[in-house]
């Protein structure tokens, strides 16, 4: 059912979890939307609010007055289970439990990261070039950036398959669980861990976290589950999904390869150009206040879904946003591949240090690669869009 003050000329069947030719290409299934209108309404997966313009993505982003974070999804029911901190929390309290997991994942942190980072990247690169093929998604997009964050966190890295298909559950639900096992079967993993640090915190980013008070109180057991549910869940997807659309990028452009092999240091600037072209994360919000915006009202109780997608390549917001230019220049906080405004990507510095060494790993280990000729190319959609499959081979 639509409801009444959607006008009709606003709806339309696009379900984000299954967008017409997203196997093919995420990209291109999300633009067959944006058609001049800045907001349309789907029937979808219970009824909700798209952002189909960038200017109206990005003003919808940083609209966290009126757009609250505490739905988490458009999946019925996910957000009133999983209550995670701080990313469903609003105003001041979203502030206050932010603050700790900035804290943890402060610069300082991630510098220190980065030699673990190269010598798994290296690893994995070691063991794939003899092979003159890869399957990348597999072999390493889903590999380092776990890796990493299981070791942040101290955990058992043979944990990892065990935790993706978890992670896979929350960003494009297949039916197989309900969300209230879903939760369940994270909780059940992380307690123990949880229970340790809080009784004896060690150098993990759990119990860094942990031993930061939230305005001078200690963090409480329900607090503290929600938190590391939350980080849990946030580390699982959204790199892998980002490393694996750049090595995309490179196989289907040989020259930009070349480039940065020649001119390694360019490697930053790429990093952050390549996240730029690519933007995979969709987030949702709840209307807590009647908005006006593109000409329709967006009520108080409406879900609005904001794909990042939709604003990076929009021609409005961006000059030549499809291109790949290198020296763009362009500050990762004016486009919106790790958010925008209160909730931006506590962990973007990380994602950007993990994007940056790979690049300078792989070009370094691996000759120059292109796609596996008879094998396609598949990608997904969801709330972390992604390849599903991505065939590389070289020569040694």
């Amino acid at each position: 059912m639509v409801p009444a003050h959607v006008p009709h000329a606003r709806v339309v069947d696009f379900d984000i979890f299954d967008p017409p030719g997203v196997e093919q290409d995420y990209f291109a299934a999300w633009q067959a939307l944006a058609d001049g209108q800045g907001l349309v309404w789907t029937r979808s997966n219970g009824g909700h609010w798209i952002a189909t313009r960038g200017d109206v993505v990005r003003a919808l982003w940083m609209d966290a007055d009126r757009l609250s974070s505490a739905c988490l999804a458009v999946t019925p029911g996910l957000g009133e289970v999983m209550q995670f901190i701080p990313l469903q929390q609003d105003g001041a309290e979203h502030k206050a439990y932010r603050t700790p997991v900035m804290k943890g994942l402060a610069s300082r942190f991630v510098v220190a990261m980065e030699p673990q980072v190269e010598a798994v990247a290296r690893e994995l690169c070691a063991g794939l070039r003899p092979r003159q093929a890869c399957e990348f998604v597999a072999d390493f997009a889903e590999i380092l950036p776990l890796n990493i964050f299981l070791t942040m966190i101290d955990v058992p890295l043979e944990d990892r398959p065990r935790l993706r298909r978890l992670g896979a559950q929350l960003t494009r639900p297949d039916g197989s669980m309900t969300v209230e096992q879903l939760k369940q079967a994270a909780d059940d993993y992380l307690w123990p861990f949880i229970e340790k640090r809080m009784a004896a915190p060690g150098e993990d980013l759990f119990s860094r976290i942990l031993a930061e008070p939230v305005e001078g109180r200690p963090w409480t057991v329900d607090a503290a589950r929600r938190m590391c549910r939350n980080l849990l869940f946030g580390g699982l997807d959204t790199v892998a999904a980002m490393i694996g659309m750049v090595a995309l990028h490179l196989a289907r452009h040989p020259q930009d390869q070349d480039l940065l092999r020649a001119q390694s240091d360019l490697i930053p600037a790429a990093a952050d150009e390549l996240m730029r072209r690519y933007p995979t994360v969709s987030v949702s919000r709840n209307a807590v206040a009647d908005v006006a915006v593109d000409g329709v009202t967006i009520r108080a109780g409406d879900l609005v879904y904001l794909p990042s997608v939709l604003h990076n390549l929009d021609p409005a917001c961006f000059d030549r946003p499809e291109e790949v230019d290198f020296a763009r220049s362009l500050s990762p906080m004016r486009h919106t591949t790790l958010g925008a405004g209160a909730h931006r990507c506590v962990g973007a510095g990380l994602a950007r240090m993990e994007v940056i060494v790979f690049l300078r790993e792989w070009l370094a280990a691996i000759p120059r690669f292109a796609l596996a000729p008879d094998q396609p190319v598949t990608m997904k959609g969801g709330n972390v869009g992604a390849c599903t499959r991505l065939p590389l081979v070289w020569t040694a």
